[in-house]
């Protein structure tokens, strides 16, 4: 289980999160949704420990996450608005350099995560030639090679087309069959059955 409680949090003078409260089990998905200026990014950076809470507690596997950021991130895959790509290096270079970070990958291992989310596992171009929408492919394929029970997403199908939502959504849906468990800000629906999803909006 995820849980966050009495979390309270001021951007300057503005108190963006007041006592928020929530829980998720695992096998479903919390969608969190708002106008712009709700404080989506800020929660989700808040709940993996990118900034810091003036008040409240975030649990992971009922244990405080602040107390072991190690063992919390180790299980945690983030996916900020940036894809966090490095410009010179092709997609199968990000995904060796960067989920290699956390485990030992075969070529054969990231071929099959960049299939899986559309993307041509042969394709040799530059991060920075690719459009934002490949580039954000690139990224959802390193979150699936982390192999992490936590997924945090902000806006995952940002630059995405149709077909990439779709295909996102097939993958969040395995992720959750499989036990997993995510929290995702995005302003479109996510294609997932409705049993699966929780909802948080932020006003």
């Amino acid at each position: 289980m995820f849980s966050a409680t009495n979390l309270h949090l001021w951007r300057g003078d503005l108190h963006v999160l007041r006592g928020l409260s929530f829980s998720v089990t695992a096998g479903y998905c919390l969608q969190v949704t708002g106008i712009n200026g709700a404080g989506k990014s800020t929660l989700l950076r808040a709940l993996c420990g990118l900034l810091p809470l003036e008040e409240g507690v975030v649990n992971w596997r009922g244990n405080d996450t602040s107390r072991d950021r190690h063992a919390f991130h180790a299980e945690l895959a983030w996916l900020g608005h940036g894809t966090a790509l490095k410009g010179d290096l092709s997609a199968a270079e990000n995904l060796r350099y960067s989920a290699g970070l956390r485990r030992t990958l075969s070529a054969a291992e990231i071929g099959h995560a960049l299939a899986s989310v559309g993307f041509a596992a042969g394709d040799q171009r530059l991060a920075r030639q690719m459009s934002a929408g490949q580039q954000r492919r690139v990224a959802l394929a390193r979150v699936l090679l982390l192999e992490c029970a936590l997924w945090i997403l902000d806006e995952p199908t940002a630059n995405l087309d149709s077909h990439g939502q779709a295909v996102f959504g097939q993958l969040l849906h395995a992720h959750l069959q499989r036990g997993g468990l995510a929290i995702v800000a995005t302003h479109q629906a996510l294609a997932i059955p409705g049993e699966r999803l929780q909802e948080l909006e932020l006003t």
